[in-house]
């Protein structure tokens, strides 16, 4: 690429979690335990990324076990989606369905035993282990606002973005920025910052459209951020959901333009984000002990998120190569589904707009 990536605007301080060392060591084990990464080569590309370190970024004052917690939810997610991402599920709707009704299940508690001899693909086993440790304590409106937003993430990456790939369709950038905070799963990790701060927002603090808006300027940075620093892997895989391509796409930009405008778009949600901070915290002072840490949350998860995009190999120009062959470091155990091998896929996005 021969465009630079511009400087975002991120005010906060960066901050980072004295228990990562710690967490690496934990994440090692569990995704050998659960089966989520096994093969050499998928286990290199994932140590490379280093999600203990990402995670000590976002929740940078979680003691050791939330920040395990925490950790082995981001590992979780970012392996599901590198499936729906970057292989040729992603363009499979229909493969995945039920897949995806299994996850369902062990977030309604209906999930059954499974059958003598029966495999379950590795990430409805984490999943199971995951819902078990993060949801017994939490509050009855907490656990269920996280399930939806955990089953809006699956279905959304699962149904909306698998059938625009399906059919060749490029959303409109309004459309994708809605859909983007779930395709994300960045409403999941913020809610997580109840869990590792140990607070318990009330519902109504969650109807305040000023937390509304702090919330969705928060998730739109961090979002929009890490689609200004992966634009040249997707674009590598040909992936047409990512904020850069939309704006080049409808706009007719060169590639630093929209990088640019991007950027430009980031810094206006930070500033809107603060702008809903200063409100929240004058109108409701009886609740500071539990807003400071929640905004102090999304805070850390933005810079947090631009601190570690930076710095992974993930997003490395010099590293994207090896987005050429999924097939290296994609593990079918991760879903349970096999390969269609007749399936032709193309990874060439065409230019069909929609709503």
């Amino acid at each position: 690429m021969d465009s630079e990536l511009p400087d975002i605007y991120c005010p906060f301080p960066q901050r980072t979690n004295p228990h990562v060392s710690h967490t690496r060591e934990h994440l090692d084990a569990w995704t050998r335990t659960t089966g989520l990464v096994h093969r050499e080569s998928a286990r290199n590309r994932f140590e490379q990324a280093d999600f203990g370190a990402f995670v000590g970024m976002v929740y940078p004052t979680a003691d050791a076990e939330l920040l395990d917690l925490a950790a082995d939810w981001f590992v979780w997610l970012f392996l599901v989606d590198d499936q729906l991402d970057d292989g040729h599920l992603g363009r499979s709707p229909d493969r995945v369905r039920s897949v995806v009704e299994r996850m369902r299940a062990v977030v309604d508690g209906t999930a059954p035993d499974p059958l003598p001899g029966e495999d379950l693909p590795a990430a409805v086993i984490a999943l199971a282990d995951l819902w078990k440790r993060t949801t017994p304590d939490a509050a009855p409106h907490w656990r269920t606002r996280f399930a939806w937003h955990l089953m809006a993430y699956l279905t959304t990456a699962t149904t909306w973005e698998a059938q625009n790939r399906a059919e060749d369709v490029v959303p409109s950038e309004e459309t994708y920025i809605a859909k983007r905070r779930h395709t994300g799963a960045i409403h999941v990790c913020m809610d997580l910052i109840e869990i590792v701060a140990g607070i318990e927002a009330p519902e109504s603090l969650h109807n305040d459209p000023r937390f509304i808006t702090a919330l969705e300027a928060s998730c739109n940075v961090v979002c929009w951020a890490n689609d200004v620093y992966s634009f040249e892997k997707e674009q590598v895989l040909g992936e047409i959901h990512n904020l850069v391509h939309l704006v080049r796409h409808h706009r007719g930009f060169d590639e630093q333009e929209a990088l640019n405008h991007v950027a430009e778009r980031i810094a206006r949600e930070t500033e809107r984000f603060m702008t809903a901070e200063d409100e929240l915290l004058e109108i409701h002072p009886e609740l500071t002990g539990l807003l400071v840490p929640y905004l102090n949350g999304m805070r850390s998860w933005m810079r947090g998120n631009l601190d570690w995009s930076r710095q992974t190999p993930r997003y490395n120009p010099a590293d994207v190569g090896q987005y050429e062959e999924p097939d290296a470091y994609l593990e079918e155990a991760v879903l349970g589904i096999p390969p269609a091998r007749a399936e032709a896929v193309s990874r060439t996005p065409t230019a069909r707009p929609a709503g």
